[in-house]
């Protein structure tokens, strides 16, 4: 066990509690069974009251003609271990409608951190997004050559664990891996051809990131490391010329419909064999960004709502800047297309109403890493158990046997919820 790591307003304590105990955490303390009275309660794990995510309640009916379907079907009364988990996740067989969101180059996500991750997704089935910036931040092999940089180690990790059906890994590119050329480095790799040969690698385009929307990557560096990176960033002594440490500045790159479309065409034809993401921030036309990534031949869109975040950001952006996930998912809509949301997700309750409004799957970012943090062996497994029990149990309650057959008739919306008007060029 190590705690290193610290969620100040994340709900850190479950999210351990989880990663320990695995699905038993679902429940109320077993210690408290036959002399404990339950009822509603307010979530001990509750965000901020004006989440609109966490107002939203789950509504099973009454009748539930998909039971009866589901009855027939199996030749008895179905159960929620039933209900069916596995889907399509911008082009890879995913085991759950789960996959692990990017850590970026921050220093929490470690090279024994992101590896554990990525071994552990790996056997879990799921899908594991590299965020941006690893490579021009600590390079893409070691100064001899011999060894690997966090990029390699984290591929490696995840190829050396899968099974060759499910899964997938992603490899984001901003503005300075682009000057890295960090997907021509990985597409023509031999640690990325197991998953290149069975489909299972993508290049997601990074526009932008929950945290904070609407500029690049931000870290801390010591100065020796600033220097060494001084071509490639900009650095900012906003913590004194006396200080050993500086802010490295990542540029968040310019975008306009024209630009998005010619980006991804360019990875289309440049890298035919890996599948096309874009990672949305949550901005106000967040609805027409993810028509026109689509309209382009994405696979996969993922948005990003204001709750996400692993790494430094200003603590105004954290409050007061972005739309919440739940407004992202309004905006956008029901579509017949991928969409990926993340945004502080941890349980299944979240997850639930996430994929009722519209997306594929959910992304587990703060969640993964203190779950690893807790045990680099099993922790993500844990916590993802205890997720897998709760999506069961609720798409069974609304009378569904499948992830994918959630819908907005399962959720009691928060009043005055409405769909805006579409942007143009949204359809």
């Amino acid at each position: 066990m190590s705690t290193a790591l610290a969620a100040h307003g994340f709900p850190e304590e479950q999210v351990r509690a989880r990663a320990r105990h695995g699905a038993a955490a679902v429940f109320p303390a077993e210690s408290g069974y036959g002399s404990g009275l339950l009822g509603a309660a307010p979530a001990p794990y509750a965000s901020a009251p004006d989440d609109d995510l966490e107002r939203i309640r789950i509504v099973p009916p009454v009748f539930m003609p998909d039971r009866l379907k589901k009855l027939i079907d199996l030749g008895r009364e179905p159960l929620y271990s039933d209900v069916g988990l596995e889907t399509v996740i911008g082009g890879f067989t995913s085991r759950l409608p789960v996959y692990v969101s990017a850590f970026g180059s921050t220093q929490v996500a470690s090279h024994d951190l992101g590896e554990a991750a990525g071994r552990q997704a790996a056997e879990l089935g799921i899908p594991l997004v590299i965020g941006e910036n690893v490579v021009p931040v600590n390079g893409y092999r070691t100064a001899d050559d011999a060894g690997v940089s966090p990029l390699l180690g984290r591929i490696a990790a995840y190829a050396g664990a899968a099974d060759d059906e499910h899964g997938g890994v992603a490899v984001q590119q901003s503005t300075e891996d682009a000057d890295a050329e960090v997907w021509n480095l990985v597409y023509s790799d031999p640690v990325s051809e197991p998953l290149l040969a069975t489909g299972r690698l993508a290049f997601e385009l990074k526009v932008g990131q929950g945290a904070k929307p609407g500029l690049g990557g931000l870290t801390v560096l010591g100065r020796d490391t600033a220097s060494r990176v001084a071509e490639q960033y900009a650095t900012d002594e906003v913590f004194g010329a006396d200080s050993d440490k500086v802010l490295r500045v990542s540029s968040p790159g310019t975008f306009t419909e024209e630009i998005l479309r010619q980006q991804i065409r360019l990875m289309r034809n440049n890298f035919p064999r890996a599948r096309v993401w874009v990672k949305l921030h949550p901005g106000r036309d967040v609805a027409l960004a993810a028509a026109t990534a689509w309209g382009a031949g994405a696979d996969a869109v993922t948005v990003d709502g204001a709750e996400g975040g692993t790494a430094w950001a200003p603590t105004g952006f954290l409050g007061h800047v972005g739309l919440p996930l739940a407004d992202c998912l309004r905006r956008v809509g029901r579509k017949d297309r991928c969409l990926l949301a993340s945004g502080r997700v941890w349980e299944g309750t979240r997850a639930v109403k996430a994929l009722a409004l519209g997306a594929r799957a959910v992304g587990l970012g703060r969640a993964a890493l203190l779950a690893v943090d807790e045990d680099r062996e099993a922790g993500l497994r844990r916590l993802v158990e205890a997720f897998e029990l709760e999506l069961r149990m609720l798409t069974s309650a609304v009378g569904k046997y499948h992830v994918n057959a959630l819908d907005p008739e399962d959720l009691f919306l928060p009043a005055g919820w409405c769909t805006p008007p579409a942007a143009p060029g949204a359809a």
